[in-house]
């Protein structure tokens, strides 16, 4: 079984963490993986950075940003990544944009996912249709689970046309806005969360967007199984040094 599946079977709300690769510095890719699986951290989602990253806000693109001039590239991020699996054993996704993986070429990229042991992938501006149509041969062959988004606007024929194709789980988005825009959720969120709960989706849902803490972690994950926290990791990680991970964990009190 896939580790993501695994690991949604775990009776406990879970925690995934996002992060720029190649930030703060170059290297850094892998020390932070390490102390994030080491701190209690269920799911790692990495980014591949991209210079027009659309659906991030500031805090994530300026780490893009950063990233790039550190000279990170999808190639160096294979070449850090490739024992990786001889250290750490929680699920690792990859969430990028569509056209630096096609840049790869996307048999290529999900070829070296599977070689060195990533479980899955996040592509938002990856069409529900392109995938079925042109791609999920692809990931079928190199065992990759393919995470697709929902966002309060999403309407309930497209969520279960979403839901009917998954076979892991699927990212709920918080918020209509960009990540990292949010100082906590209000009435029209909890309802969202509340109602996407109600229509008993066959695959679990984990909240990103807008999760910064223990009160909105618990929030988040009320009726749903768990939550991605991003922009605020990599605000930690702009002051604090690695090994200083073990605070910001410890502070969303899961």
């Amino acid at each position: 079984m896939n580790r993501i599946n695994t690991t949604l079977l775990q009776n406990k709300k879970l925690l995934s963490i996002y992060f720029t690769a190649g930030y703060p510095k170059l290297n850094d890719t892998i020390p932070i993986i390490q102390e994030l699986e080491k701190n209690g951290v269920d799911m790692i989602e990495i980014g591949l950075p991209f210079s027009d990253p659309l659906a991030d806000g500031p805090t994530i693109q300026e780490s893009s940003t950063q990233a790039i001039t550190n000279g990170m590239t999808t190639t160096l991020l294979f070449e850090q990544l490739k024992d990786i699996r001889k250290t750490v054993q929680i699920p690792l996704l990859i969430m990028g944009y569509f056209n630096p993986i096609m840049q790869f070429g996307m048999e290529k990229f999900c070829q070296k996912c599977s070689e060195i042991g990533i479980d899955g992938l996040i592509i938002p501006d990856l069409p529900l249709y392109v995938y079925e149509s042109e791609y999920k041969n692809l990931f079928d062959k190199y065992k990759l689970k393919n995470i697709f988004l929902i966002t309060p606007q999403t309407s309930e024929e497209r969520i279960a046309e979403i839901d009917a194709i998954s076979n892991s789980f699927i990212y709920m988005v918080s918020t209509a806005s960009v990540t990292g825009n949010q100082s906590g959720f209000g009435k029209e969120q909890l309802n969202y969360f509340e109602r996407i709960a109600k229509l008993n989706l066959k695959n679990p849902q984990i909240v990103g967007f807008g999760i910064k803490d223990g009160t909105t972690f618990s929030q988040a994950t009320t009726h749903q199984k768990g939550a991605i926290i991003g922009s605020a990791f990599i605000t930690h990680l702009n002051t604090n040094p690695v090994n200083k991970i073990k605070d910001f964990i410890e502070n969303i009190s899961i």
